[in-house]
């Protein structure tokens, strides 16, 4: 399929995991990809494994947590291609804490990645987009729709990617830009490793984040992201996919 042919995707997260998944995907269906990642490395690889199967893709390092970098982000992106298809908002971060003990500068650094920095991010390309009739998909988690063990921070920051995107989605509906989420459960996507987990962790909740059917691997969220932001979903906006094998089903 060519659903992203002659368009101009911008892909956060994009140098490992689900931001991978779906800049392989999009770059596959004849994206052109502006790939964004903080690890230069891994977005090095990203872009490296598009071009070699024939697809187009540049690679900017960014912290989405910081306004500046965002902005020039942003800018890089229109001026290398001239315009914004859609906006692939996957850069992330996961962690543990006991809501007893949580820090405010960890508080902070995940609610100023997830949430802030997808904030800053929907900010500098909304112009862009409405130019183009465009599309934005954020990443929540069904960490915004239910409890996740020692995940206050984690939690509060993906269900505040949801009710925001939901808002985006109705300011922007009369000017042609559609605004979604995935809701990622039980996905083999890295981010849980390296975990330090608090010593109050009881393991015993944690099948209430597994799915039905097993974990996957980013390629499960790729695909649906994709439609989400092609226009084979004109009539979705404000809502809230939920790929995550049964969970909370």
């Amino acid at each position: 399929m060519g659903r992203f042919e002659d368009k101009v995707v911008l892909v956060t997260g994009a140098g490992s995991g689900i931001g991978k998944g779906s800049a392989l995907r999009i770059a596959a269906e004849g994206g052109s990809l502006f790939c964004v990642d903080l690890d230069a490395g891994t977005l090095a690889a990203t872009v490296a494994e598009i071009a070699e199967a024939g697809g187009t893709a540049t690679a900017h390092a960014c912290d989405v947590s910081d306004e500046a970098q965002v902005i020039a982000c942003v800018e890089a992106c229109i001026e290398h291609y001239g315009s914004l298809y859609a906006l692939i908002n996957m850069a992330g971060i996961l962690r543990f804490d006991d809501a007893r003990e949580i820090e405010l500068a960890q508080w902070r650094r995940v609610l100023d990645i997830n949430l802030t920095g997808t904030m800053l991010l929907c900010r500098e390309a909304l112009p862009h987009l409405v130019k183009t009739g465009g599309s934005i998909v954020n990443a929540a988690s069904t960490a915004a729709l239910s409890g996740l063990p020692c995940g206050a921070a984690y939690c509060a920051s993906k269900g505040g990617v949801l009710a925001m995107t939901r808002s985006i989605a109705v300011d922007f509906a009369k000017q042609g830009v559609r605004a979604n989420c995935v809701c990622p459960g039980d996905i083999n996507s890295g981010m849980t490793e390296g975990i330090d987990w608090p010593d109050t962790m009881d393991f015993e909740l944690m099948p209430r984040i597994m799915s039905l059917s097993g974990p996957k691997g980013p390629e499960a969220i790729a695909g649906v992201i994709a439609m989400l932001a092609s226009e084979d979903a004109i009539h979705i906006t404000g809502e809230d996919v939920r790929v995550d094998g049964g969970t909370l089903s």
